[in-house]
């Protein structure tokens, strides 16, 4: 005999919602906060369209059907990260972010888009750092700070890439970090990293690494960056790392006392890819100073670095390079060795950064800006805040086709993958949203199933 409340329990089966632990950024690593155990960046740059097909009217995280389709490629390439570099914080990223949350995927978010008043003007700081901008990266932070798998900002990428903007761009983007880290402290419910991604330049590759670490005094928390991508392209091909220079790569930044990882890679003079540096990128020698890397990237666009090629009719046909990156990762999972990686403690502890000097050579440091101009929205807040949602196992399925590279018809999985766990202490209860500090967000799957299993034991 059923109860009564089967058909209601069986109702709620088929909705779900995301959990998974925040990650922290401690002295030159990343961890989950829950567990302590290091977190290693395996990840994709992800812009659909590029940043010239950025016009506002939706992002990469407002689709959730093609988010569907997209995680469930993240999913066979074995990655835990994505990169996205222009979003619009007015649209809706609930559910896709819920999505990539029961997939046990983290987003790194740029707060910069290529629209006006939505970015820095490199060789003009002063003329683009004004409420308009300040409103739009708050908005971004705002919006996204509720979602435990939010696992950093970018306030800028190689805003400083040559002599010019060497001098005038530096003294903003340290500002902009301070200005998105003291409107977390105030604003969000936890402390989420804030970094920059920089053009892997020699003439600046040490100075503005060092700039943007450095804290003008012990009471300057909010003055350095938690973490620091480096946009590389220099192992192409069959390569050795003394010969692809990662050897000095590793030395650049083997003092630094945030956490490094590579926010683009991925060289393509040499077609297919092969991501030979993968192996390099993985191995306990760089683990040591690195925390992983983000290849550059999903979707085929203009400049030929793609894993896919996305079509008019949203259709997507794999590239040799996704089979290569696949094993690739496949390989470094096998082959990695987080031993090289301290102990969380130990790095809270011992990994402090260090004061600012007078100078850093190739860098303008002196310039004035305006002090107070973020005051006004770090005190009040900017209301753009997004949150987990009920999702329906038809959100999860792919609705469009996939081919592999030889234009058959791909037969890997055609929904998402659920990864999510729910913490002991609610199982059973009444399930609320709630983010915290350091604590979890809850995602029902679990608890359904936990209640079908106690159900068919009551009626076996």
């Amino acid at each position: 005999m059923f109860p009564l409340w089967l058909p209601t329990l069986l109702a709620i089966l088929p909705r779900v919602r995301g959990w998974v632990h925040p990650v922290t950024a401690a002295g030159t690593h990343f961890y989950d906060s829950e567990t302590h155990a290091p977190f290693v960046i395996r990840g994709l740059d992800y812009q659909p369209g590029g940043s010239s097909g950025f016009d506002g009217t939706r992002d990469p995280l407002s689709d959730p059907t093609l988010c569907a389709r997209d995680i469930v490629l993240f999913q066979e390439l074995g990655i835990n990260t994505v990169r996205i570099y222009s979003v619009n914080p007015a649209l809706n990223h609930d559910k896709c972010m819920t999505m990539l949350a029961l997939a046990g995927i983290y987003v790194l978010l740029d707060v910069n888009t290529p629209l006006p008043h939505q970015h820095l003007n490199r060789y003009e700081p002063w003329t683009t750092y004004t409420p308009a901008y300040l409103e739009h990266v708050f908005g971004v932070v705002q919006q996204f700070s509720n979602y435990n798998n939010t696992l950093g900002f970018f306030a800028g990428n190689e805003v400083v890439n040559d002599g010019r903007s060497a001098q005038f761009a530096p003294v903003y983007v340290k500002k902009l970090i301070t200005d998105i880290k003291r409107y977390i402290a105030k604003n969000s419910k936890r402390a989420i990293p804030v970094g920059y991604s920089a053009a892997d330049d020699l003439r600046y590759r040490v100075s503005l690494a060092r700039y943007l670490e450095c804290e003008a005094d012990s009471d300057s928390s909010m003055d350095g960056v938690d973490f620091y991508g480096v946009n590389s392209y220099q192992w192409c091909g069959e390569q050795t790392l003394e010969s692809a220079g990662y050897d000095e790569l590793i030395a650049a930044y083997a003092n630094y006392t945030r956490p490094v990882f590579l926010s683009e890679y991925g060289c393509n003079k040499v077609l297919p890819r092969q991501f030979q540096e993968t192996g390099a990128l993985y191995s306990s020698e760089m683990l040591q100073s690195f925390s992983g890397g983000l290849v550059y990237e999903f979707s085929h666009e203009s400049n030929h670095y793609g894993l896919v090629n996305i079509n008019a009719d949203e259709s997507v046909r794999l590239r040799p390079d996704f089979t290569q990156l696949k094993q690739r990762y496949s390989d470094s999972i096998e082959s990695m060795d987080t031993g090289a990686i301290p102990e969380m403690r130990s790095q809270q502890a011992n990994a402090q950064p260090p004061r600012c000097a007078p100078s850093y050579s190739g860098l303008g440091t002196s310039l004035d800006y305006p002090k107070n101009l973020a005051k006004t929205y770090i005190d009040r807040g900017v209301k753009a805040t997004g949150g987990y949602c009920e999702l329906s196992s038809h959100d999860l399925k792919n609705l469009y086709k996939i081919e592999d590279e030889n234009g058959n018809p791909w037969t890997g999985p055609a929904e998402i993958s659920l990864v999510a766990t729910i913490p002991a202490d609610i199982v059973g209860s009444h399930i609320k949203e709630r983010v915290s500090k350091n604590d979890a967000t809850t995602l029902s799957v679990p608890l359904a199933l936990w209640l079908l299993w106690h159900l068919l034991r009551s009626i076996a």
